[in-house]
């Protein structure tokens, strides 16, 4: 077996290409560069097998909850660009016309954002502004992955989206606490998955999000 599917061992059955693992590798060297500059991730998680199965994986495992039928998938925090830029890079490989809109506020890392998508070739757009300031916003899936606590994220969802097909959250070790506390004021279907990087870990795939009286 070729030497960079070595690397991703927890990707082998998702059946991802040659070429997106490629993308992903360029993308860690990119990261590493701009690291040094400004701080995107901590140092510690900034080598190579941390980042792949930290950042890299944990980003790509959300691809089968992913609206690929979609003109648009929003990263509604997306700081260094996980999860935008990883899924961005597999709908590249995948020959799909799907855009991502990458919010993130920070001019330097919306900068890194753009010189990513312009080397790499992907089909993003980097909107430099606060989300929590947009309005009537429409989407596909969107995606939150280290950026607010649920409650703040379905608010934002709620309030600041038009439309939308469904909503991706990363959930940490205290996950199961906040999604039954947040069920006490937001009613919203939800399906769950283990993470495949992190023991304590989960996603939710949510939908209809509807706020209780």
């Amino acid at each position: 077996m070729e030497e960079i599917f070595k690397n991703y061992p927890l990707l082998k059955n998702q059946n991802v290409p040659r070429e997106t693992l490629i993308d992903f590798d360029l993308f860690i060297s990119m990261l590493q560069t701009e690291n040094e500059k400004i701080n995107i991730i901590s140092k510690e998680t900034a080598k190579n097998k941390v980042i792949r199965d930290r950042h890299i994986i944990d980003s790509a495992q959300i691809i089968e909850f992913v609206d690929l039928n979609s003109s648009i998938i929003t990263d509604i925090g997306s700081g260094g660009g996980m999860p935008g830029i990883i899924i961005s890079i597999m709908i590249k490989n995948q020959k799909n016309s799907t855009k991502v809109h990458l919010y993130e506020k920070s001019h330097h890392k919306s900068s890194f954002l753009r010189k990513v998508s312009r080397d790499l070739k992907l089909n993003t757009e980097v909107m430099q502004e606060n989300i929590f300031e947009a309005e009537n916003l429409d989407s596909g899936t969107i995606m939150a992955r280290a950026f607010k606590p649920l409650p703040i994220i379905l608010d934002l969802v709620y309030k600041n989206f038009s439309s939308y097909k469904n909503l991706i959250v990363f959930m940490g070790k205290n996950g199961e606490k906040v999604l039954e506390e947040t069920l006490m004021n937001w009613d919203f279907d939800f399906e769950k998955k283990k993470s495949i990087t992190s023991e304590d870990s989960f996603l939710l795939n949510i939908k209809n999000i509807k706020k209780k009286n």
